[in-house]
């Protein structure tokens, strides 16, 4: 395909309500599934499929939008999420079948961390991961497998739990100077990192601050599960030289896909040395089954769902970046007071986070505009950077439609000691999200924080993101 037709507008009959209808089939579907109770996110792989039948139907070329959305999936970025899908996947159920998880339940009981305050704490540690390594999908690759099931020995509720992960996700996303939001924020606004960062503590404390007291309010009430003996749960810890393997390595700016197979490395080799693990539950030929089975299979299995899911998003998402719909939310800069240029732009983030589902392309998709309704208005640069930041960080840990909900949800499959939960019941519990929500409104429309973010514009070139970090 030539490179005139591979950046070129995809039209639709319709104009532009009919490049929304996929989009809305998509959400619509998902929203249903959420509410019905559906647990696994295998099932929006059919309504996926209809959204982009449907995109098929509509397109005015339906050969250029097949390979629109062909090119969508296999960017770089989508093969290395699912790569991170299934290797989170292996290295959750070695880890799980190590009987790490009841050893650290056994120690949360040890210490008296029992029901909301197991939440809290939970909310803590993803908080501590997620600001180090600055990726939200990382911190909840690998705090769900450890931390979810955990729950079950100290009587947390399985709904509360799961959105004190999330939120912790959620709010080393928003503040860490290593985050690709942060970094997209304050380079489209020409602002030192630093003081983004600085002035965004505004935003993100006071909702984390009372998140946390929420968590503990209302995460108790679950039933306490059994225990396995002390001795069992003590040596099993030994199992965490894994996670803080992986953990240092990403803090070192190693790629995600080399830090997750570095760390299934680890795990095998303190499993089957600490006894935990057989050689020959790591993978062994079913003759009956005509397949291998094991520890790595099943993990693998565990990451399918969401890997299928990812890839049909990303080909819906990409027909919808090919649309005018974009720049249309982009280009309208009329706004005559500051007031009005702020509720314009989290207007024009939104949008751009809805019809994404991606947290920095949507800000790289409305940054341009934002800048230039900020320059004519007198908006300080950094409140231009903390708008858009912010809001990102709500939608996509909030809807059910997102691909950290629905990771989140998938993640929620454990050995049965735990419900399995929905991307809908998860992005509910997400409290710190849905503070930040409350935050950024009350910025836009009653003024928060607005005296106080600094009027200076200083112009900066932060840092890269780190390899292989995908928010």
């Amino acid at each position: 395909m030539q490179e005139g037709m591979r950046t070129a507008r995809l039209s639709f009959f319709g104009g532009s309500a009919g490049a929304l209808v996929p989009l809305l089939a998509f959400v619509s579907g998902a929203t249903y599934l959420g509410f019905a109770g559906a647990p696994d996110e295998r099932g929006l792989w059919t309504v996926l499929l209809l959204a982009l039948g449907l995109a098929l139907l509509l397109s005015r070329d339906r050969e250029r939008c097949a390979e629109v959305m062909i090119a969508g999936m296999s960017q770089p970025l989508v093969l290395l999420m699912i790569m991170a899908w299934l290797l989170a996947g292996v290295f959750g159920a070695l880890l799980s079948a190590s009987g790490l998880v009841q050893a650290l339940a056994g120690a949360a009981q040890a210490v008296g961390l029992q029901g909301g305050m197991f939440c809290a704490a939970a909310f803590l540690v993803a908080c501590l991961f997620s600001t180090a390594t600055g990726t939200s999908l990382g911190t909840i690759i690998l705090c769900f497998p450890l931390l979810y099931p955990a729950g079950a020995g100290s009587g947390a509720s399985p709904i509360w739990l799961a959105g004190a992960i999330i939120a912790g996700s959620t709010f080393g996303d928003n503040i860490s100077p290593v985050s690709d939001t942060t970094i997209a924020s304050a380079t489209t606004q020409l602002v030192a990192l630093g003081d983004v960062v600085r002035s965004r503590l505004r935003y993100a404390l006071p909702a984390a601050a009372a998140a946390m007291l929420g968590f503990v309010v209302l995460g108790g009430g679950a039933p306490v599960a059994a225990s396995a003996s002390a001795s069992v749960e003590m040596s099993a810890l030994l199992m965490l030289a894994a996670p803080a393997f992986v953990l240092g390595l990403l803090l070192r700016g190693t790629h995600l896909v080399v830090a997750l197979a570095a760390g299934i490395g680890v795990a095998i080799v303190f499993a089957v040395g600490g006894g935990f693990v057989s050689w020959s539950q790591i993978v062994y030929i079913d003759p009956q089954a005509y397949g291998a089975r094991g520890l790595l299979v099943d993990g693998l299995d565990r990451g399918v769902g969401v890997s299928v899911f990812t890839l049909l998003l990303m080909g819906i998402v990409a027909v919808t970046e090919r649309t005018d719909l974009l720049a249309r939310f982009s280009r309208g800069e009329s706004a005559a007071t500051v007031a009005g240029g702020e509720r314009q732009i989290f207007g024009a983030i939104t949008a751009a986070c809805l019809l994404t589902t991606h947290s920095s392309v949507a800000i790289l998709a409305v940054g341009g505009a934002t800048r230039r309704i900020g320059e004519r208005l007198g908006i300080p640069a950094t409140r231009r950077a903390n708008l858009l930041d912010t809001v990102v960080c709500t939608y996509p840990f909030l809807l059910p439609w997102f691909i950290p909900t629905i990771l989140a949800a998938n993640l929620t499959a454990t050995d049965g000691t735990m419900p399995r939960l929905t991307a809908l019941q998860v992005g509910a519990a997400n409290l710190h999200s849905w503070l930040l929500l409350a935050i950024i409104l009350a910025a836009v429309f009653l003024g928060y924080g607005r005296s106080g973010e600094a009027a200076g514009n200083a112009a900066a070139t932060p840092p890269p993101p780190k390899r292989g970090q995908s928010g």
